[in-house]
């Protein structure tokens, strides 16, 4: 994710890092975009765990005073970082201490010449402009690159990296650029960073959300487990429910969502909300609830284990769960 505090803000821009990383961040960006967050950046750094990357636009100088300040990668923009003796100071710098370089390209801010080239941005616009700012890279004697071609257009975004992904061997850093509100950019990334995950493109993602950084974990989280790259903790399957439905079963799957939300535990959990599909999707569950009316049947990995009143539904699977042992 990136941080969304003012970087000069020290204290809260470690703040909003330590937040994210207890939600389960790997790597967070920082914007380093004026003199003051450059000189936050060392504290910052000094302050965290968690890998900092300096988040770089138009002055290369605040490249090399993150890199003295110690952050573990540089995200440099091809369109606005300047001419190429700046790069070879920012390749000079990022060599010395051994960290690597993400070139991040933004359709929205590609080459002027590039742009009049393609009338438009492309798949291959936004290839060319990575692949030039590689060249430069490597004809520095420097391979330790990260590439990412973001878009807001999802298809745009897929074919771009599909462009890559058949050309070059580099890892490429995933995201829908200004993916929007929560909602539309849940699922904008979720079609196109799930696409590509799934095809063994992408070797590490970014949810791009108008909301809190700590949200945009949760969904790149959520991403990486619908397609089987990361374990689950709490996971609640529930019916879309229809006219045979006898429990309010919105409620009841609303708040285990809430009083289970940070167990660390990976236990599957099946609330059903009637007897067609109910008992046999709650017995393959490690605890499910098959309803009828007024009450429901609670099973533990296919076992009925006991027949619950409806509002003792919700604590009895609260108490399962935090009584759960995983299979070693």
């Amino acid at each position: 994710t990136m941080t969304k505090t003012k970087t000069s803000d020290a204290q809260a821009t470690i703040a909003q890092i330590k937040d994210v990383e207890e939600a389960g961040c790997d790597i967070v960006r920082v914007t380093v975009n004026d003199k003051e967050a450059a000189d936050a950046m060392a504290e910052i750094v000094r302050n965290t765990e968690i890998p900092i990357v300096a988040d770089i636009h138009f002055n290369h100088i605040f490249a090399l005073q993150s890199i003295e300040a110690g952050v573990a990668k540089v995200r440099i923009n091809p369109g606005n970082i300047g001419s190429v003796d700046r790069i070879h100071e920012v390749l000079a710098a990022a060599k010395a201490k051994k960290i690597p370089i993400r070139i991040g390209v933004n359709s929205g801010s590609l080459e002027e010449d590039i742009l009049e080239k393609h009338g438009y941005p492309t798949a291959e616009a936004l290839f060319e402009s990575a692949m030039k700012h590689v060249k430069i890279c490597e004809d520095f004697g420097f391979d330790d690159i990260i590439i990412s071609v973001k878009s807001t257009d999802v298809r745009l975004m897929i074919d771009a990296y599909r462009y890559l992904a058949d050309r070059i061997d580099y890892p490429l850093h995933l995201g829908v650029t200004e993916a929007g509100t929560t909602r539309v950019g849940t699922i904008k990334s979720a079609v196109g960073i799930g696409t590509l995950l799934s095809e063994g493109i992408g070797d590490t993602v970014r949810v791009s959300l108008t909301d809190e950084p700590k949200k945009e974990v949760e969904v790149g989280q959520e991403i990486l487990r619908s397609i089987g790259l990361a374990t689950r903790n709490v996971e609640i399957i529930a019916c879309p429910t229809c006219g045979r439905l006898e429990v309010d079963l919105f409620k009841i799957t609303n708040e285990l969502e809430q009083r289970l939300d940070g167990i660390k535990k990976p236990v599957k959990i099946a609330l059903l909300g009637c007897v067609v599909n109910g008992p046999g999707e709650a017995s393959e569950a490690d605890i499910g609830i098959a309803a009828g009316k007024g009450v429901g049947i609670l099973y533990r990995k296919g076992e009925v284990v006991r027949r619950l009143k409806e509002d003792e539904i919700i604590d009895a699977v609260v108490e399962e769960v935090l009584a759960f042992q995983p299979e070693a």
